[in-house]
């Protein structure tokens, strides 16, 4: 089987040769695939031939200049990130650079872990302007995929409302996140966000924590507390996890919703609230509503402008920004030496079904690099723990296609390792025997890898799958 590769190559564009020989043995140890060239109009030669990584220039190259060429590329609208080397840098030379887009800067001689620290850069997209970021850069949201892209429109059309939004994905998808956001693009951005978490409020405390108290209104009540409407007034109120809030306390939330006033608890004043609500929840409010634990007109209260945010495994084009983003955050928090993520690691991270999603991502990183201690990060045996589904085969997903061919460099690292491919095959058959190779339909294979039965048939073909018994019928297998 022919193999593609993981990522697309890694090009190296320099007049010496010792140069070229030196970076290309360390990118090679590390897993990348590398093209050299000794001249600017030798890259340009190739350079619309297929996709690149990365470009590692040099800056003073005979002919055509390394800034020369970059800006060439710019005006050509050949967007390749590209990682500057130079024997004599200087401030205004490494500005202009840097201001033309190019990802590093770095000095001859330089250290090995500050290039592949830049070129894990370059891959993620980082400095691509593909990342999902607002140009401040004071948004918390890390993705450049057309899942999280579609969110953040949606975001930018209510954020100017006063529209109740609700939130719906998986715990640890980022819900919080996304509603921080749309609190920050919002015209309340300047008064507070306040922040709830429903299912952690006693029932007994309940209206004294959404709408506050007087002093002497209960036992232990020794002064006047404001309450979260009141603390968020002229702002968000975000309400978390509001799929748990008791179903004999929904109609007091459910009537300050409606009539915009409260009253604290042993107080008979009555206060106006001026609060957005934006509301988040992992339950299927729907299903809540028909078994009698959700109130139907507090549903359809909160879910004027519903947002879904899909699980992280039908997002894995993320993972490489998350991943590089979560690198970053650890380091920097716990001190720890910046570790290496190789495209093999990369391959494991986006293999895995993520049942914890985001979360779960972020707590494996942090666990990687506190072990790697510089070196490479380690995912060994991640593919192997429990989840709650089965696990996904590679390059099966929400991202699949029937294509016989990798739809993305994504897909495509997945079946550049023989190790990788084998593990394939084996989920796949583990999925398939589990269901009496049974494709569609309920408890089917597709239904329980969350893929398009056509797109699980045309991977089976494309492996040489088959049966061992001859029991399976035209129905279970059509």
């Amino acid at each position: 089987m022919h193999m593609k590769p993981a990522l697309p190559p890694v090009c190296v564009v320099d007049d010496d040769s010792d140069v070229r020989e030196a970076i290309e043995n360390l990118l090679r140890s590390e897993g990348y695939t590398v093209e050299l060239f000794g001249t600017a109009q030798r890259f340009m030669a190739r350079a619309s031939a297929a996709p690149l990584s990365c470009v590692i220039l040099d800056v003073e190259l005979p002919g055509l200049s390394g800034l020369d060429l970059q800006r060439e590329l710019n005006k050509a609208g050949l967007y390749v990130p590209i990682i500057f080397l130079t024997g004599r840098g200087s401030i205004p030379m490494s500005v202009r650079a840097m201001k033309a887009g190019a990802v590093e800067f770095l000095t001859k001689p330089f250290e090995a872990d500050d290039l592949l620290h830049a070129i894990q850069q370059a891959i993620a997209g980082v400095h691509s302007g593909e990342l999902a970021m607002s140009p401040d850069d004071k948004s918390e949201v890390v993705g450049q995929g057309g899942s999280l892209r579609n969110i953040l429109h949606q975001v930018r059309m209510v954020a100017q409302t006063d529209s109740t939004v609700l939130i719906l994905g998986e715990t640890g998808t980022g819900k919080e996140v996304i509603a921080k956001e749309l609190h920050r693009q919002s015209r309340r951005s300047a008064a507070p966000l306040i922040r709830v978490n429903c299912a952690s409020v006693p029932r007994e405390l309940y209206e004294s924590e959404f709408f506050g108290h007087v002093k002497g209104a209960f036992t232990g009540a020794f002064k006047d507390r404001i309450g979260r409407f009141e603390a968020a007034n002229g702002g968000t109120l975000f309400l978390d996890e509001v799929g748990e809030v008791p179903l004999e306390l929904q109609s007091k939330l459910l009537r300050v919703l409606q009539e915009k006033n409260y009253e604290r608890v042993g107080d008979d004043k009555s206060r106006k609230t001026d609060v957005r609500i934006v509301a988040a929840t992992n339950r299927d409010l729907k299903a809540e509503v028909a078994a009698g634990r959700f109130r139907e007109d507090l549903y359809y209260r909160l879910n004027v402008f519903p947002v879904q945010i899909s699980p992280l495994r039908e997002r894995v084009e993320d993972i490489p920004l998350l991943a590089s983003h979560f690198i970053d955050l650890v380091t920097r928090e716990s001190g720890c030496p910046r570790p290496r993520l190789t495209p093999a690691g990369l391959a494991i991270l986006q293999m895995y079904h993520w049942p914890g999603n985001i979360r779960e991502l972020r707590n494996v990183i942090e666990r990687a690099t506190i072990l790697a201690q510089g070196g490479a990060l380690d995912f060994t045996g991640l593919e192997t723990r429990t989840s709650p589904a089965l696990p996904m085969p590679v390059g099966l997903g929400a991202q699949a296609t029937a294509s016989t061919a990798p739809a993305s460099t994504e897909e495509a690292a997945f079946l550049t390792e023989p190790e990788l491919l084998r593990r394939e095959r084996d989920n796949l058959l583990i999925v398939l025997e589990k269901t009496g190779w049974k494709i569609k339909g309920a408890d089917g294979a597709a239904e329980l890898l969350g893929v398009k039965a056509t797109t699980l048939l045309s991977r089976i073909k494309k492996m040489g799958l088959q049966r061992n018994s001859t029991t399976a019928t035209t129905t279970e297998v059509g």
